[in-house]
């Protein structure tokens, strides 16, 4: 039954003109479209096409200033690493200029010591020689004594004084 209802309408369309009327729907339609596609693009388009511009721009300046953050952050890690090098071989310089002087202060110190220690060494030389003298002569004096003694006793205290 709906076989012969879709025939029945497809030969009244043929009657009526067929498949396109050309009367006044058509520039009527026509009309109704650009009327829609004005309203549309002052409503939805206009505004529409002004966010996506207004977000492009943002986008396109957040870009531009992340690249001049970058230039700018690979330029300030170029000095840092400049500046660090440079403190680097000044440190390194410092440090072997105080090893140089302590090593020179050290030297300095202990020819010092050594010389004091030479003349220590000398003066308790003397020191022991003159007590060394001492008493050799101390001992002289006392063999002189003890010979005279002895020369004494054995000879007699007339003939010993002689």
């Amino acid at each position: 039954m709906t076989h012969w209802t879709i025939l029945l309408a497809a030969e009244t369309a043929a009657k009526e003109g067929g498949l396109f009327d050309l009367d006044a729907t058509l520039p009527l339609m026509a009309v109704q479209f650009l009327v829609l596609a004005a309203i549309l693009n002052a409503i939805f388009y206009k505004p529409l096409t002004k966010a996506i511009d207004e977000r492009d721009e943002y986008i396109r300046n957040n870009q531009k200033e992340a690249r001049e953050r970058l230039s700018k952050a690979q330029m300030l890690a170029k000095e840092y690493e400049i500046k660090r090098g440079e403190a680097l071989r000044e440190s390194q310089a410092i440090v072997a200029q105080a090893q140089a002087d302590a090593q020179k202060i050290a030297a300095e110190q202990i020819a010092q010591a050594q010389k004091e220690a030479q003349q220590a060494r000398e003066q308790t030389q003397k020191e022991i020689d003159r007590q060394k003298q001492e008493a050799l002569s101390s001992l002289e004096q006392q063999v002189d004594t003890l010979s005279r003694q002895i020369l004494e006793k054995l000879l007699g205290p007339e003939l010993a004084n002689r």
